[in-house]
């Protein structure tokens, strides 16, 4: 037999009968390679792994720091040699230097846990979903307007809401009207609290007629002080017609227009999902159908609840508006009847009931002493 050729000592591994290293050459071929290592490394921690013949073992020798070096912190770290570095890789080690101190990491991705937003990015992505929104609303609009495109309707409440809207532009005639009456019969008041005081002034300076002028100074005052007490009635109607016309009636014409608004982004994204369901279904237009139907779903929701909103609040508008109206009305009926009447005290009444102070002139702009 011929004889076998010299072997490195690292291909020498004897197995066991299991198929596992002995330990004996095991401890051997480690320390060969942590003798192998270059002593000028001064390394202030190396680590060898070994990746022998038999994958499922590793050995990890750890080199303290040389113990000879008197260099500074900045020269304890040194790269291994080329020669080094090829006789471990030819020996099947991988060597694992740590970077330490002051000492370079080693290039690669970084990967952060928490991601960096960026204002601008989030803005334009705001925008985007804002222009996207604006566009498929103004094409339901147009497609509505041209008679292509089908529109949700709630017949119910879409009547409701246009009673309401005709009975505004009635309400704002009457406060209007009502306005005209309050000016001319301040400046009629007017008019007959300087006549009356001309009569009065006559009246000491015209002997011969001191009677006459002074009946006449009388009528004229009184006509004018029921002027000012029927003034104060109107103003109180108005005051109160104003406020459920432009107080209570806008605000829910405002939600109104917020449901009106709800209603068109519903029908928008019904009908983009109807136009995605009727197309082909494949893996690029699953996850848009997907999309899509959960953008309808939410817009769904904002228009039921908006739907809802509007109900309730025409529900309370119109008990408010009887409730107001009745009382306005019977105290404007009052008053006019009894001012024309002549009946001083029933108008007078009438606006103790409907608890209606009378301003004294020259009471508009408190002094200084009530201010404190």
């Amino acid at each position: 037999m011929a004889q076998e050729s010299p072997k490195n000592s690292a291909a020498e591994i004897p197995v066991t009968r299991n198929g596992q290293l002995e330990d004996s050459h095991e401890h051997g071929f480690n320390r060969d390679l942590k003798c192998s290592l270059p002593v000028g490394l001064g390394l202030s921690e190396t680590k060898i792994t070994f990746h022998g013949y038999d994958s499922a073992k590793e050995g990890v020798v750890e080199a303290g720091p040389f113990p000879s070096s008197s260099a500074s912190p900045k020269s304890s770290v040194i790269s291994p040699s080329s020669a080094a570095a090829s006789r471990l890789a030819g020996q099947g080690c991988d060597l694992i230097i740590p970077t330490g101190g002051r000492a370079q990491q080693k290039s690669g991705p970084v990967v952060l846990a928490d991601e960096v937003k960026n204002p601008a990015m989030e803005k334009l992505e705001l925008v985007r979903k804002w222009s996207l929104n604006t566009y498929k609303c103004t094409r339901q609009i147009i497609s509505e307007k041209l008679g292509r495109g089908s529109r949700t309707v709630d017949l119910e409440l879409e009547a409701q809401i246009d009673i309401l809207r005709d009975n505004k532009k009635k309400y704002e005639n009457i406060l209007r009207l009502a306005q005209t009456l309050s000016t001319q019969l301040f400046q009629m008041v007017h008019t007959q609290r300087q006549l009356g005081d001309a009569f009065a002034d006559l009246s000491l300076k015209s002997l011969e007629l001191h009677e006459e002028f002074g009946y006449n100074a009388d009528t004229q005052k009184l006509l004018a002080k029921n002027g000012e007490t029927l003034l104060g009635a109107i103003n109180f109607f108005i005051a109160s017609v104003n406020t459920l016309v432009n107080k209570t009636i806008e605000d829910t014409l405002l939600t109104v227009k917020q449901y009106e608004s709800a209603r068109i982004e519903y029908d928008a994204y019904r009908t983009d999902l109807e136009e995605l369901n009727l197309g082909p279904r494949d893996a690029n237009t699953l996850p848009k159908i997907e999309q899509s139907q959960q953008l309808f779903q939410v817009h769904k929701e904002k228009y039921d609840k908006m739907r809802n909103d509007v109900s309730i609040k025409l529900k309370f508008l119109e008990e408010n508006k009887v409730k107001v109206l009745h009382n306005q009305l019977v105290l404007f009926h009052n008053a006019i009847a009894a001012y024309f009447a002549g009946n001083q005290k029933q108008l007078e009444q009438t606006l103790k009931q409907f608890h209606i102070k009378l301003k004294t002139p020259g009471a508009d702009a408190p002094s200084w002493l009530e201010e404190q």
